[in-house]
């Protein structure tokens, strides 16, 4: 179906600061302009786009969706990343069933749906010696039932190294063949190459320092390339990676990333809290990026990533939501207000403007994950946006409308929102997806959870 959005307040557009009309065919945005009339030729739905401000998809690059059940637990509220790490997502793990991967992924989506979300980057990591490839079916099954664009992050551990949850919870690491074997699994059911694409593959273990070998790292990176794919981790998230390269490999963290491997225009990490100027240097120099983490950094007391220093240099800048086990929020709208905020406490108030967090928020995301064909509303671009209500009463006094959804922050309301030329959110409802039955759901899930914890 073709649509013809008309009469939104202001259009965050690239190349046409004053368009209100904006018109979808084929899944692609063909014409941005005023007073747009329907096509005679072809048949199109007309929106009404009164009272909204219209912008790109936002593009999350850094989740655990399987997180979405284990929100709030009261034995890692004051814990660092550490301590949480056992008290909350390791203690769980061997616990999720498939069936409760799925309810905990369609509510991570529909919470970055409603906060004007169109594409996620999962880290996946509930993987070990003898996982059912169900767990992993559950997250893209969700994903395609809403219609969210899902790039999923495959994360891994070929050792339980210095992760004392793994230790603790007897989670048995997988071998590096039963991960390329895996990984060449999905590769050939799901991903799909190109600048907008609906679904792909990241090879992504889940720590380089804690969980990882040398030589696995090396083999991943090498069949990860050979295949075209990016890749991700988490990395520098606390100073004790810092401390454990040196321990275990005598060198700094980013130099032992370097060494095996795990820089490159094809990689980012999440968190890079603690950079030093010496990492930024290497991140700068090899185009390595950073899903950017405030929210979940600062609810673990885990500090402030440089990521004005990094811009500086020249580094990639993404964000995302991080965990809801270490959030409590699926929101990539709480990230972006978040981003524009904690950056002015440190370093001024010209730290961060408006129109870059937006940019960091989406195309700077969409590329990062090799999505350069959204992320923005221009003329040839995937139809990938959202249509934010600011006609209630806490917008009103708004002088600067377009940017007021960021400015404001939570809450809003996502009136109508688009993935590829497909409506997935019709005046405010998220298709596909019924709220009291995935209330229903979810709590059943978090008290199965419970039982067998």
């Amino acid at each position: 179906m073709d649509y013809l959005i008309k009469n939104a307040v202001a259009v965050a557009s690239t190349g046409f600061s004053d368009a209100r009309d904006l018109r979808i065919r084929g899944g692609y945005i063909t014409e941005l302009g005023n007073a747009l009339a329907p096509t005679q030729e072809a048949p199109e739905t007309v929106i009404d786009a009164s009272g909204c401000v219209v912008w790109p998809g936002l593009v999350n690059t850094h989740h655990h969706l399987a997180q979405s059940i284990m929100k709030g637990v009261p034995e890692g509220l004051n814990q660092d990343l550490g301590g949480w790490l056992s008290s909350v997502p390791y203690r769980f793990w061997p616990k999720v069933t498939p069936e409760l991967m799925y309810h905990a992924a369609r509510l991570g989506l529909y919470e970055l749906i409603r906060s004007g979300a169109t594409t996620c980057a999962d880290h996946h990591y509930l993987y070990h010696s003898t996982t059912s490839s169900e767990l992993e079916d559950a997250v893209w099954q969700a994903a395609e039932e809403l219609g969210i664009r899902m790039v999923l992050c495959r994360g891994s551990a070929t050792e339980t190294g210095s992760h004392e949850g793994m230790i603790e919870h007897k989670i048995e690491p997988e071998s590096i063949d039963q991960i390329i074997d895996r990984l060449d699994t999905t590769r050939k059911k799901h991903h799909q190459a190109g600048p907008d694409a609906m679904k792909k593959l990241v090879v992504a273990p889940t720590s380089l320092i804690h969980s990882s070998s040398p030589e696995g790292l090396k083999a991943q990176a090498q069949w990860a390339r050979e295949n075209k794919l990016r890749m991700h981790s988490h990395l520098l998230e606390v100073d004790f990676d810092e401390i454990q390269a040196h321990k275990r490999y005598g060198q700094s963290a980013i130099d032992y990333a370097e060494s095996c491997g795990w820089l490159g225009k094809d990689v980012w990490y999440a968190h890079l809290v603690h950079s030093d100027a010496h990492a930024i240097e290497r991140l700068a120099a090899t185009q390595t990026g950073i899903a950017h983490c405030p929210t979940s950094n600062c609810r673990l007391g885990s500090g402030i990533a440089p990521v004005i220093l990094m811009a500086e240099a020249g580094v990639p800048i993404s964000l995302g939501v991080d965990g809801s086990a270490s959030a409590e929020s699926g929101s990539m709208l709480q990230e972006l207000n978040l981003t524009w905020l904690i950056h002015r406490a440190q370093n001024g108030p010209d730290a961060t403007t408006l129109e870059q967090v937006l940019e960091w928020g989406s195309q700077g995301g969409a590329d990062l994950l090799g999505l350069e064909n959204t992320g923005s509303l221009a003329v040839g671009k995937a139809a990938d946006l959202v249509l934010y209500d600011v006609n209630n009463p806490r917008f009103a006094g708004v002088h600067a409308p377009l940017m007021s959804p960021l400015m404001c922050g939570e809450p809003v309301h996502v009136k109508h929102s688009f993935i590829h030329g497909k409506r997935i959110v019709s005046d405010g409802c998220v298709a596909g997806l019924d709220e009291a039955d995935l209330t229903r759901s979810v709590r059943n899930s978090v008290a199965a959870l419970l039982k067998n914890a």
